[in-house]
This record gives structure tokens, C-alpha cells and sequence, in this order.
């Protein structure tokens, strides 16, 4: 059976995130990496984790909004995929917080390709390698094709939150994406703005240099604001 096909298999039965997961799962088996993740980007940011391989997966993508840089927001800003073979070579000079980040957890190479869906750039398939080296060409094409079938779990949970907002325009509309997305940081960093008087761009910037130091996520750090178990000084 053709890549192509053993990766369609891995999202047909499921839905929406459980299928999400199970692409990446197969893109690990299939195309010789160590984790995948498909990342959500809306505003330039990555905002959400549509599926994983695993926990190092999604710490590998929650690492890109924490740090405010990585390849899935270079791949949808860019439109291209990138596709970083060695890290830690010595001309390799791209992102200066994440790539030590992920140096220090032993990955070695980086593959973004992006998701598009109806002409629109909404995020990308990273595929996370402990080797350095590139993909083989019958690999990348299969990573194409993965990023090609990422949209239909994105489409599952957009259909879905769809139907629920017309059958009930007083429903939680779009309560699958709103789970996926960090709303808890959006939430900390509102509480910043009031706390602090601050705008909210310093709020997320203080938020994200915060987890950064202490080596934690963005969405931990959140929740302990919104817990009230941290309160960031003004200065």
C-alpha cells in the first residue's frame, strides 16, 4: 500500500481530533520522524494544536506560541514549506529561542509543510526528527500529502460547530476550535492588563518571558495566573 494510502487509512473511521492524532501517529510510523504535530495559525499566531503524535509533540508546538517563533509560523507566513535539516549547524541562524529549545530536547531537524484550506493558510503539519539530514523525496511527498489531509479533521470540527450554531444560534458556537485554542493565555493576559495597566501586547509579551524563564508552557503559566497561584510584577 502507497503512503498516500496508508495515510488516508489513518483518518478514515475518525473524526475531527482523534483523526488529527491518529495522521500524525501515522506520520511518525510512516515517514521516519520521532513526533508530528498539526498547528493551528489564525492572526500570525500560533493558536492551538489541531493534533499530535504524542505529549513531546504537542510540547514541541506549544514551545512555537510560547517563544513566538518556530517553522509553522514561518511556513504559513511564508507559504512555503520549511524544511531545516540540521539545526544545530553552524549557519543555521533561524530562530533564536526556539531552535536551542529544541536542540536541548535532542531534535536535530524540523519539516513544516502547510495546511491550507479554501486558499487559505490556517497552519501547518511539523514533523520533529532527532537525526539531521532531509527527508527523503518519497518521505517529503508523503508529508505534502499529510498537510493535504490534515483539512478534513479541521473541516470535521468546523462542520460540526457550523451545523450546532444553525440549529441553535444560542449555542456555544465553535466549541470544538475554542477548545483547541490557548484561550486560557488570553484570559491570563486580560487579567495582566488590568492588574498591571498595561496594553496587551506588553501583557503577553510579560506573560510568554515569564514561562520562558522558568522553562514552562504559556498555557501553564496562564492557568496559574487565572488560579491566582502567580501574579507577575510590574516591573
Amino acid at each position: 500500500m502507497a503512503i498516500h494510502e496508508q495515510l488516508l487509512a489513518a483518518v478514515d473511521g475518525s473524526r475531527g481530533t482523534a483523526a488529527a492524532d491518529g495522521l500524525c501517529e501515522a506520520c511518525v510510523v510512516l515517514l521516519h520522524v520521532d513526533a508530528a504535530a498539526i498547528s493551528l495559525v489564525f492572526d500570525g499566531a500560533n493558536s492551538g494544536t489541531l493534533g499530535s503524535s504524542g505529549a513531546p509533540a504537542r510540547n514541541y508546538d506549544e514551545l512555537q506560541f510560547t517563544l513566538g517563533e518556530g517553522p509553522c509560523l514561518d511556513a504559513v507566513t511564508r507559504r512555503i514549506p520549511i524544511l531545516v535539516v540540521d539545526l544545530a549547524a553552524p549557519e543555521e541562524a533561524r530562530w533564536p529561542a526556539y531552535r536551542p529549545a529544541l536542540l536541548a530536547y535532542q531534535i536535530r531537524s524540523v519539516y513544516a509543510i502547510p495546511v491550507v484550506v479554501a486558499g487559505e493558510f490556517v497552519g501547518a503539519l511539523d514533523l520533529f526528527r532527532a537525526q539531521p539530514g532531509p527527508l527523503p523525496d518519497g518521505h517529503l511527498a508523503g508529508a505534502v500529502a499529510a498537510a493535504e489531509l490534515a483539512t478534513i479533521p479541521l473541516l470535521d470540527l468546523l462542520d460540526a460547530d457550523l451545523q450546532a450554531a444553525v440549529a441553535d444560534p444560542n449555542s456555544n458556537a465553535w466549541i470544538e476550535l475554542n477548545t483547541l485554542s490557548r484561550s486560557e493565555v488570553s484570559q491570563a493576559t486580560g487579567m495582566l492588563v488590568a492588574q498591571l495597566e498595561i496594553d496587551p501586547a506588553e501583557a503577553l509579551v510579560r506573560l510568554r518571558a515569564h514561562a520562558y524563564a522558568t522553562g514552562r508552557a504559556a498555557t501553564d503559566v496562564a492557568r496559574d495566573i487565572l488560579d491566582r497561584r502567580l501574579k507577575l510584577d510590574a516591573d
